[in-house]
């Protein structure tokens, strides 16, 4: 891999990142304008049917096998259920920790997360071995996220406050 590509890579990681809380922001406002966090959940998956599908069409992409369909392992269907669970919670987290403060904490859960599936190679990753750059790498990381969460002070509290 060269190092353009792999520079490529690095930013569309950081765009899929960056994404994440608008999307959240978003779909708090439209739990909000719905009743109900979960129906901005249903909602949301059902607008990324409708984007994906004329995507998918537009690639000609070949329809999946059905003998794979039929004997794929549970597990590789909890994508989905995650998918809601993720957004379900951003959407009913967001309004009250605030969109620094819930992605913060949501990114210390995934680098947790991420160190014990890359350390035991679970679900077909590759084996990274846990060692203590990668652990202190970590603790930075979320020793950053405990000062984006903690040191902030609502804005409302501060006009209030003075």
């Amino acid at each position: 891999m060269t190092t353009l590509h792999w520079v490529g890579l690095l930013v569309l990681a950081v765009v899929a990142g960056a994404v994440v809380p608008f999307q959240s922001a978003i779909n708090a406002n439209l739990g909000r304008g719905l009743g109900h966090p979960l129906w901005a959940t249903l909602a949301s998956l059902l607008v990324s049917i409708i984007v994906l599908l004329p995507v998918i069409l537009a690639l000609r992409l070949p329809l999946p096998s059905l003998a794979f369909i039929s004997k794929a392992p549970l597990w590789m269907w909890a994508g989905g259920a995650f998918g809601v669970c993720f957004i379900s919670l951003a959407l009913m987290l967001l309004p009250k920790l605030g969109a620094s403060g819930f992605i913060a904490l949501a990114m210390a859960g995934q680098i947790l997360a991420s160190l014990l599936l890359d350390h035991f190679g679970l679900f077909g990753l590759v084996e990274r071995q846990l060692t203590t750059p990668r652990v202190l790498g970590a603790l930075l990381l979320i020793g950053g996220v405990a000062l984006i969460q903690f040191s902030a002070t609502p804005a409302r509290a501060l006009a209030t406050a003075g």
